[in-house]
């Protein structure tokens, strides 16, 4: 007699399990998470049974050369550069992002430009008739492109249809939430039906070589859900930022297993679908006012493209007992840190001022190197003195209030110098490069050298 399938109760936020219902997650804390699902067995066409014997495998050794992973770029310059120069066949990408930041057109614009280069393409659609989707390529001019459509969630239909036909190139899944195997006893957008459904697809890619591209949904605290199990499984995980209010988005990879993780591609929307950007740093700094308080230029360093943008900071007097803290587009941990270390290190006090600090075209900002600016722009709009509008500034300040140097600074300073700027604000420490001969630079050991100036 069968043995009947096994009930559990999983955690839809931590993917922990429990034999009965509770209406808190003793694991992660979370309230009413826990859905039924049923371990009915492996996932289908995994190639596992419920009591497989096994083999023995052959083991090798460290020793040996490693070739370079084969790669076909994407037509998309900043996709590749993601990437790492391409994508590889036989790969698994998941792409995650807010709902409605443009995963869907991304990817529809990439499956065009492979199936015009004279690769297949196959785009299967769980959350939109085949009929939006050919309206959406109507509106980006992409009609006529040769992808393959189909508008499919049954993970066993999508299974049949690749192996019915010749081994495709890239194969679209949007979105994988939307999967489901009648032979999981779950909701779809369970873990376990998750989890199924990328098991087995790439499994599919693996075997046959195929690229393969998730679109995953996030949660309201922007992580992919899941949760985590689909990130472990795929070779690259890229994410997918912007803002609504600002036509620039932002693709960074998280993890890649055939390229750095420190790259980032800039896309801005337009009616006609996402176009690349190839100088973010004039796109940034096109509608900058110049000679207004409270305003700098950092030069910061996207893996390996320098990026100028302008940090805009208001700090005005307090009518509330308990002033405010905004900040947009960087951590609000380092600005406290910075408010700190000016009250402290050079007499300047901003504990009776709100303080407002924004990251200018919605670029999210995480490097060390933007403290200089950062306290830069608080300082001038403390005192309302504009700074000069031909000057950057980048350095990252130590708790001490020591100016301390950042890596590449030679590149920030030649893009600096490409865009026209003059002048730099950088730390004593660093060499600058033959680009800067023409430049004027201003050396700071301690935050007291900027912050004087700025007072008198």
């Amino acid at each position: 007699m069968a043995k009947a399938a096994k009930s559990l109760y999983v955690c839809q936020a931590c993917s922990a399990t429990s034999p009965r219902w509770a209406g808190k997650c003793a694991s992660c804390g979370e309230w009413n998470t826990l859905a039924e699902e049923t371990d009915a067995g492996p996932p289908p066409k995994s190639g596992m049974t419920r009591h497989s014997k096994g083999k023995p495998v052959k083991l090798g050794t460290l020793a040996g050369g490693a070739d370079e992973a084969p790669r076909f770029t994407t037509g998309m310059a900043e996709l590749d550069r993601v990437t790492g120069g391409g994508i590889v066949p036989g790969s698994a990408l998941l792409i995650g992002g807010e709902p409605g930041i443009g995963k869907s057109t991304l990817l529809l614009q990439l499956s065009a430009s492979l199936a015009r280069a004279g690769r297949s393409a196959i785009y299967f659609s769980g959350e939109e008739a085949t009929a939006q989707v050919r309206l959406r390529a109507e509106r980006l001019g992409l009609a006529s492109a040769p992808v393959a459509l189909a508008a499919e969630t049954n993970l066993a239909n999508i299974l049949a249809t690749l192996d019915a036909r010749a081994r495709p190139d890239l194969v679209v899944v949007d979105s994988i939430q939307t999967l489901w195997s009648d032979e999981l006893d779950a909701a779809p957008g369970t873990v376990s039906q998750v989890r199924a459904a990328t098991q087995s697809l790439i499994r599919y890619a693996k075997l046959e070589g195929a690229a393969l591209l998730l679109v995953g949904h996030v949660t309201k605290d922007g992580q992919i859900a899941g949760p985590k199990v689909v990130e472990h499984m795929v070779d690259c995980v890229l994410s997918f930022e912007g803002d609504r209010g600002h036509p620039f988005r932002i693709l960074r990879a998280t993890k890649n297993r055939f390229g750095a993780t420190d790259e980032i591609g800039v896309f801005e929307m337009v009616q006609q679908g996402l176009r690349e950007v190839a100088n973010p740093s004039e796109m940034f700094l096109g509608d900058r006012e110049a000679s207004v308080p409270g305003a700098a230029v950092f030069a910061g360093m996207e893996g390996t493209r320098p990026i100028l943008v302008e940090i805009q900071a208001l700090v005005a007097p307090s009518p509330l007992g308990t002033p405010r803290r905004a900040v947009v587009g960087w951590d609000s941990n380092r600005l406290s840190m910075i408010l700190a270390v000016l009250e402290a290190r050079c007499g300047v006090s901003l504990a009776q001022h709100d303080v407002y600090l924004n990251v200018a075209g919605g670029l999210k900002i995480s490097e060390p190197a933007a403290d200089l600016a950062v306290a830069a722009a608080l300082l001038s709009s403390f005192s309302g003195k504009a700074l000069p509008p031909q000057r950057v500034t980048f350095g990252e300040i130590s708790l001490s209030g020591a100016v301390r140097a950042g890596a590449h600074t030679a590149l920030r300073l030649k893009e600096a110098k490409k865009l026209g700027f003059t002048q730099a604000v950088i730390p004593a420490a660093g060499e600058t490069g033959a680009d800067a001969a023409n430049m004027s630079l201003t050396r700071l050991t301690h935050l007291k050298e900027l912050a004087d100036p700025l007072r008198t």
